[in-house]
C-alpha cells in the first residue's frame, strides 16, 4: 500500500489505536511487535522487535509469545478493522488445554486471529530456523480448537472479521 496500515484511519480512527484500546480492555498485558518501535511511541504497550528478523508474520507470532507473560496469547494481524470483542472473549474462553484457538472458514485456518500457547515456540522455532514460513505450517500435532463458521456468523453475519486491508482497493470497500 506504500504506508503503514497500522496508521489507516477507520471512521476517524486509527487502527493500531482501535486495536490497542480493545486489547487492553480484555487483556493484562499488550505486547506489540513492530521492526519500526519509534513509530508507536505513542502507544501505551510493550513493544518488541522481532527476535527472528525478516521472517514476516510467523517470526512476529513467535516474538509475541516469546515476550508474553501468560501461557496463551491472542494475536492479530495490524490491519483488520473489524476485530469483534465479544468473538475474542469466546476464543479466550476456550484457550484453556489447547495450543491454537483458530477460526477455520471456508479459505482455510485464520492464524492471524488466533490463539496460541507458548506450547507453540518450538514448533514455531523450528520453522523459522528452516526458513519455512507457512503461519499454519506448524499447527499438525497441536492440540487445535478449531471455530467452525456456524459459530463465526454467530458473532460475524455479514463475515467481515477477518477482512484485513492489503490495497487502496480493500480500503476503498471500507
Amino acid at each position: 500500500m506504500g504506508t503503514n496500515k497500522a496508521f489507516l484511519r477507520i471512521d476517524g480512527e486509527r487502527l493500531i489505536d482501535r486495536m490497542v484500546r480493545i486489547f487492553r480492555d480484555l487483556f493484562n498485558e499488550t505486547i506489540l511487535v513492530t521492526n519500526s518501535p519509534l513509530e508507536y511511541l505513542d502507544q501505551d504497550v510493550e513493544i518488541v522487535t522481532d527476535i527472528h528478523k525478516g521472517k514476516g508474520a510467523l517470526g512476529g507470532i513467535f516474538t509475541g509469545l516469546f515476550y508474553a507473560a501468560g501461557s496463551e496469547s491472542f494475536v492479530a494481524a495490524c490491519d483488520m478493522p473489524y476485530l469483534n470483542r465479544s468473538f475474542i472473549e469466546y476464543m479466550a474462553g476456550h484457550a484453556k488445554g489447547y495450543d491454537i484457538v483458530v477460526p477455520h472458514t471456508a479459505e482455510g485456518f485464520q492464524p492471524l486471529h488466533a490463539i496460541y500457547s507458548k506450547n507453540c515456540l518450538a514448533p514455531i522455532k523450528k520453522l523459522l530456523v528452516e526458513d519455512s514460513l507457512k503461519v499454519s505450517g506448524f499447527f499438525k500435532g497441536r492440540k487445535i480448537f478449531m471455530i467452525e463458521e456456524e459459530i463465526l456468523r454467530s458473532f460475524d453475519p455479514e463475515g467481515r472479521m477477518f477482512f484485513n486491508v492489503n490495497t487502496k482497493e480493500d480500503l476503498g470497500k471500507l
